[in-house]
């Protein structure tokens, strides 16, 4: 048997995560996900860009397009909806429910480029692809200097 040398502060800083999450999962069997709003699903996000366009992908599967709104206010994108449980699923006795349902909403500032007048959205196979075209006087460009 090999001897190991104890070493109580080692242990220490997980002491406080593993407080939160034993917190978290007791907190999620009290109470119900539409008791509490920090419990509502977010569907989680990319944001990248090029040279012409701001693009947002949010992966919602099992949302239908009639359940989500884009609009746009006080140049932010806002992004709502909600993910219905299926009906035939609410008379069953479950034994574990891992699959996240609820109204969902996640808003972003827009860059002073944005073009919003020509936004463009789409949806397949569960990824919501939202096209933010900028507008020319923002796009970048490369500038050249002039040697003398």
């Amino acid at each position: 048997m090999e001897l190991v040398r104890w070493r109580p502060r080692r242990y220490v800083p997980a002491v406080p995560y593993d407080m939160d999450r034993a917190f978290d999962r007791l907190m999620r069997s009290w109470a119900s996900p539409a008791s509490h709003p920090s419990f509502d699903w977010n569907p989680s996000i990319d944001v990248f860009e090029s040279d012409d366009e701001i693009v947002v992908k949010a992966e919602i599967p099992g949302v239908n397009a009639e359940d989500v709104d884009i609009s746009i206010a006080d140049n932010h994108l806002i992004i709502k909806g909600e993910k219905r449980q299926e009906s035939e699923a609410e008379e069953q006795n479950y034994c574990c429910v891992e699959r996240s349902y609820g109204s969902f909403m996640r808003s972003f500032a827009l860059p002073s480029g944005a073009d919003v007048d020509n936004i463009k959205a789409s949806s397949k196979d569960g990824i919501l692809s939202i096209l933010i075209p900028k507008s020319d006087d923002r796009k970048s460009r490369k500038i050249e200097i002039e040697a003398n």
